[in-house]
């Protein structure tokens, strides 16, 4: 097997790890307040953020499954998930 198809392989199975924690297990274990490294301690680093007036709204996982949540400064205020069971 070439290193090309190792690293590809290797990516693959990191990114199917990451995914696993979009669960609603995981999920209900997010609570409002909680701080960022907090929720990332659960769920991991999100797949996106973006920022708007001191609020900031980050998902983790894909548009079929995920789970959003809203920060006011480093305080997640509200959460919500989307086709995870």
């Amino acid at each position: 097997m070439n290193t090309g198809k190792k690293i590809a392989i290797l990516a693959t199975a990191l990114l199917l790890t990451a995914c696993s924690k979009v669960t609603l297990d995981n999920y209900n274990k997010l609570k409002r307040g909680m701080t960022t490294a907090e929720v990332e301690a659960i769920i991991g680093s999100p797949t996106s953020c973006s920022e708007t007036l001191g609020v900031r709204n980050c998902i983790w996982g894909d548009d079929k499954s995920n789970i959003t949540v809203t920060f006011a400064g480093d305080k997640a205020l509200n959460m919500g998930h989307a086709g995870i069971n």
